[in-house]
């Protein structure tokens, strides 16, 4: 299983939109994720807008790889790339960069 932690830049004035549209993520966004590989997945989000994501995973290109393939993807990605800092053109799925796990304990 791998343990796959990320970080995103939510945009200034925005953090509290992004709070409430993660109140009630969509249920076909929720089985689509679950479908897909993505286990024990939460999001962290500080005051200045660094969202700290993590979940677990037997495969995470695969299960980033499943996730694009889905429409419902496609359309929670397009509605939620406004909210982020420096995507450079990429949907936000497709800025998510995995640290380098440099301690565990088990």
């Amino acid at each position: 299983m791998q343990r796959v932690c990320f970080l995103l830049k939510v945009r200034a004035g925005r953090t509290e939109e992004y709070r409430a549209r993660h109140v009630e993520v969509w249920q076909e966004m929720r089985d689509a994720l679950t479908a897909a590989g993505w286990r024990n997945y939460s999001l962290f989000l500080r005051e200045d807008g660094l969202l700290v994501g993590y979940l677990e995973t037997e495969d995470f290109e695969r299960a980033k790889a499943a996730m694009e393939a889905t429409e419902v993807n496609a359309r929670w990605q397009a509605g939620m790339g406004g909210f982020f800092e420096e995507l450079d053109g990429r949907r936000p799925d497709e800025a998510m960069r995995p640290l380098a796990e440099v301690f565990h304990l088990a």
